[in-house]
């Protein structure tokens, strides 16, 4: 789940790391009035779950009244990598001496929390890695150590010379593990960490993600989402009990198994085709839950082709083709279906699949083929 920058601003204060002041605003009066809070000069930011604001124009510097309404006229509505903006955060315009960036992050490989920290922050970290990879600075954080004050002392003298800053930057960085691993994050950055004119470390920006398996004990930070629609169907989708996450092609997939699932999007991709999404329906036949999974693909409007791929372990192929029988006869849909079903009775189950809307095939690149050719020739027909 991510949050916004003014709401990862929040748990920055909450938790005493030192940030500049500002407000969250949805109107131009609202911008007004955070102007006369703030000003001469402010900042104007979009608050959208995407990275690259600034270059789509969507932070904008205000050196008067006129140019806050004006560039908040702007941005309110904006499109962003395609997130509507639909509230900025306006905050007090900090002088900048330097700026730095430091972030936790997880990292599988090797099973531990990893602190990031770079000598070149206000710009993606993303591009500093490609650019000047030597210049980010990688320590393994062990969670049965954490970060103590000596080791946040040494991370900090990689990054300041003066003393003082160290002080600073180390007692920032162990607020912000504690922040990061008391909210089960997965990401926690402030980017930039500048150092003021006074010398004073202040974090004016920030990003947080944190794992949706907390959600049970972690009401406080999830009450804070809000969601995107494609957010909500995925939230939806886990309540229902399958896993689903929209893509930008048009063959919709649904198969059972998260490995099964990532096989056919890169079988998909392989013969030059885009998948419309990931669904993992699990091991379940159950016509109910294929019905509610079907509804799910096709409330994306760009899916005009459905593949079907199910391997039957557990679960009889035959089941399966029983269950894919009852829930379209339910279901008032005229796009194609492939199915492709392999394992446990799958003779049985292809023999009850011939005759009917589906085209049976029986391994996974006729499949992916098929599906393709099915595509394709339905976006002939509704483009003619």
């Amino acid at each position: 789940m991510k949050i916004h920058e003014y709401q990862t601003r929040m748990l920055f204060s909450k938790y005493g790391i030192p940030t500049n002041a500002g407000s969250v605003c949805t109107t131009l009066d609202e911008i007004e009035e955070a102007y006369q809070m703030f000003g001469p000069m402010v900042v104007i930011k979009a608050q959208v779950h995407t990275g690259g604001r600034g270059k789509a124009g969507g932070v904008k510097l205000a050196r008067s009244e006129d140019e806050a309404l004006e560039f908040g006229q702007q941005i309110l509505g904006m499109d962003i990598n395609g997130h509507h903006v639909e509230k900025v955060f306006v905050a007090d315009a900090a002088e900048i001496k330097k700026e730095y960036y430091v972030g936790f992050v997880n990292d599988r490989s090797t099973k531990s929390v990893v602190l990031m920290v770079s000598k070149e922050g206000g710009v993606e970290i993303e591009e500093v890695a490609q650019r000047a990879p030597e210049k980010i600075h990688k320590f393994v954080i062990q969670s049965d150590i954490g970060l103590p004050s000596y080791l946040a002392r040494k991370i900090a003298f990689s990054l300041f010379d003066d003393i003082d800053q160290v002080k600073q930057g180390a007692d920032i960085l162990k607020k912000l593990y504690h922040l990061y691993v008391d909210t089960d994050a997965t990401l926690a950055e402030i980017n930039p960490l500048i150092v003021t004119p006074n010398d004073e470390l202040l974090a004016i920006d920030g990003k947080m993600n944190f794992d949706d398996n907390a959600f049970y004990r972690q009401k406080e930070i999830f009450d804070m989402r809000e969601a995107t629609p494609d957010e909500l169907k995925e939230i939806e989708a886990k309540q229902k009990g399958f896993s689903y996450v929209r893509l930008d092609g048009n063959i919709g997939c649904m198969v059972n198994g998260a490995g099964l699932a990532m096989a056919t999007m890169d079988m998909i991709k392989l013969y030059g085709a885009e998948p419309a999404n990931f669904l993992d329906i699990g091991g379940s036949s159950n016509p109910v839950k294929v019905v509610e999974a079907i509804k799910l693909l096709l409330s994306d409007k760009n899916v005009n082709v459905v593949l079907i791929n199910i391997f039957g372990g557990i679960t009889r192929c035959d089941d399966v083709a029983r269950g894919l029988i009852q829930a379209f006869d339910e279901l008032n849909v005229d796009i194609p279906v492939v199915v492709r079903l392999t394992g446990t009775n799958e003779q049985e189950g292809r023999e009850m699949l011939k005759e009917t809307r589906f085209y049976a095939v029986e391994t996974m690149s006729q499949a992916a083929r098929k599906a393709i050719e099915l595509s394709g020739r339905n976006t002939t027909e509704t483009q003619s």
